[in-house]
């Protein structure tokens, strides 16, 4: 049996500053501060499969140089010269290829979407991050528990 250590002081009951509630924010405030900033997660995951989206058909085109090339070299040359001409290089949209519907995306609804969350937690929240997670963590720690304390 290990004696336990009373003089392990537990960091404060409430998280940083940063992460505290302003004076007067409401819960509802609260709640809907978090649900657009999880609904902004999102967005960066989305983001995140439009560069993946970006990234595999670029591989997937210089891919098609090698089948080409193979076609050629099993005499089908009839085969190799379609796929050469319909397909290396083709728009994925209407006069696009990935990197502008990427460049679009981030300048046009991902731009807007952070502008306005940033500008909703500024005005609302005096510009604090995460409150909803915050005190989250402040109702799910077990106080005085190592690895439940509330700031690094």
């Amino acid at each position: 049996m290990t004696e336990r250590d009373d003089s392990r002081v537990d960091l404060p009951a409430q998280p940083d500053p940063e992460h505290r509630r302003p004076p007067g924010l409401d819960d509802v405030t609260v709640d809907a501060l978090g649900r657009l900033s999880k609904a902004l997660e999102t967005i960066h995951r989305v983001r995140g499969h439009l560069y993946a989206f970006h990234q595999l058909t670029g591989t997937a085109d210089f891919e098609l140089d090698n089948a080409v090339r193979l076609l050629r070299q099993a005499g089908h040359d009839k085969w190799a010269d379609r796929i050469e001409r319909e397909l290396i290089g083709r728009n994925v949209l209407q006069g696009r290829w990935t990197f502008q519907i990427v460049e679009e995306y981030d300048d046009g609804y991902y731009a807007v979407f952070q502008e306005l969350e940033r500008q909703a937690r500024d005005e609302l929240a005096g510009g604090r991050r995460h409150l909803f997670e915050a005190e989250l963590k402040q109702q799910r720690r077990t106080p005085g528990e190592p690895g439940h304390e509330t700031t690094p």
